[in-house]
């Protein structure tokens, strides 16, 4: 967890307010003696008393508390605990939490971590970050009591998680990552509360949430706690059919699960149920089969029947909707590739509107701007400010579209390559200005320029 210095949310003072001086109150006494010589010392204005000085305030005493403990984690967790008994209705209260969660945390305190990450719970009930670590924390309590507290916040989790919509979705993320990171989350919190099931011995809840997780996202977690369950019940069978699985999709940290464990775990079993290894090795082989079919099937990639450019789905930028090039068989696609920062691009951007234009009337040629930024958030600010006239593109598939050339007609191949840019294929077009040699000269000119300054 990022540690998050709690004096950039405490008010800092400046100044206290200074003490009154004495002198400041003999001053008017002084002034009427002299007007009235009769007035006798005895009866002469007394001097003020000085004011006592003003109780630091409750953001005072807390920047007070916090900078006392400089780099005492321990003093922290005690001034910060001491503050909140004086202040229980603190408006600080949930950064408060925070630093003793974080502090707790570098104590190896996890009882006191979990408790205040509970209290921040209250706070924030909706949020996914905090409510996962209270869950962590809770686990390592192991009490029945702290386990059925956790299985709580997973439902919560998994009730934000079904709640989140496409709306929200990020224009730098695609809608089948968008999809693929929500069923990751499902699957880890399913397997999360599963796992909290077995240690509360409640078999049947577990296998529901276990199965649930990997038939959303396949992975070596579930698969293995499924065999755990499974050898619990002594059901061998389903035992050796999870552990193989679990085994095949023990690749890199895929559910963090150590393929050497998965071994010992299902020769064990195998052996109770067959006396001997043989037929282990031939069984693993056909699990592995299976299960890599099955993760083909269920991620099919992108375009992967798409021959010609008309075949290919694409989508517009900044907002990443659905674009169709299924109206544009047999026509040309004349391609402007640009990024935010390419110079050139900018240079040639009014050339090739005028270009567009120019062709607007035919319906045969189709003109598109395919962004290349990695970057995709500056887009959207780019475009709000240049405005572009041609329809604007995400990435492309650029080499597996450009090798159906008579199709595509490209003013470059990527913004970083030399040279910069390549004069239009428009020998493909009928002249627009027939009264002309050269239809766009100022574009002959700023090819010519870019490929010598390249």
């Amino acid at each position: 967890m990022a540690s998050q210095p709690l004096s950039a949310c405490v008010i800092s003072v400046l100044f206290l307010c200074a003490v009154t001086s004495p002198i400041c109150g003999q001053a008017p006494a002084q002034k009427e003696k002299s007007q009235n010589p009769s007035l006798t010392p005895s009866k002469a204005a007394a001097p003020k008393q000085a004011s006592p000085a003003k109780q630091p305030s409750p953001e005072e005493q807390l920047q007070q508390a916090v900078s006392n403990a400089g780099n005492d984690r321990a003093a922290l967790v005690r001034n910060l605990e001491a503050f909140l008994k004086d202040y229980p209705d603190s408006l600080q209260r949930p950064q408060i939490y925070r630093a003793l969660v974080e502090a707790s945390l570098q104590l190896r305190d996890n009882a006191r971590a979990a408790d205040y990450a509970e209290r921040m719970v209250a706070f924030h009930p909706n949020d996914i970050s905090i409510l996962l670590l209270a869950i962590e924390l809770l686990e390592q309590q192991k009490n029945e009591a702290a386990f059925r507290r956790a299985v709580n916040y997973c439902t919560r989790v998994l009730d934000a998680v079904n709640r989140t919509s496409e709306d929200g979705r990020s224009p730098r993320v695609s809608a089948e990552q968008w999809e693929l990171e929500k069923k990751s989350d499902l699957a880890t919190t399913y397997l999360l509360r599963g796992d909290l099931y077995l240690k509360l011995k409640d078999y049947a809840a577990a296998k529901k949430d276990l199965l649930t997780s990997y038939e959303t996202l396949p992975t070596a977690g579930a698969a293995q706690r499924l065999g755990e369950a499974a050898e619990l019940h002594n059901d061998l069978n389903s035992a050796i059919q999870e552990y193989s699985r679990a085994f095949a999709l023990a690749e890199g940290k895929n559910g963090n699960v150590s393929r050497t464990e998965i071994r010992k775990k299902l020769g064990n079993v195998w052996r109770l149920a067959h006396g001997s290894d043989d037929g282990l090795g031939e069984y693993l082989l056909r699990t592995y089969d299976e299960v890599s079919r099955a993760s083909i099937a269920a991620k099919p990639k992108k375009n992967a029947d798409a021959r010609e450019p008309a075949d290919f789905a694409l989508r517009k930028a900044p907002e990443g909707t659905a674009f169709s090039l299924k109206d544009t068989k047999g026509k040309v696609l004349v391609v402007n590739f640009w990024a935010t920062w390419c110079g050139p691009c900018h240079a040639l951007e009014p050339s090739f509107a005028r270009v567009a234009a120019d062709f607007q009337a035919n319906p045969d040629v189709l003109f598109l701007a395919a962004n290349c930024d990695e970057d995709e958030s500056l887009v959207k600010g780019y475009l709000e400010e240049d405005k572009p006239r041609t329809a604007v593109l995400g990435k492309l598939p650029i080499a597996r579209m450009a090798s159906s050339p008579k199709r595509l007609s490209l003013t470059s191949q990527r913004p970083s390559a030399a040279p910069w840019f390549r004069q239009p294929q428009l020998r493909l077009l009928p002249n627009p200005h027939p009264e002309r040699a050269k239809p766009y000269p100022d574009i002959d000119e700023l090819c010519g320029y870019f490929s010598a300054t390249s």
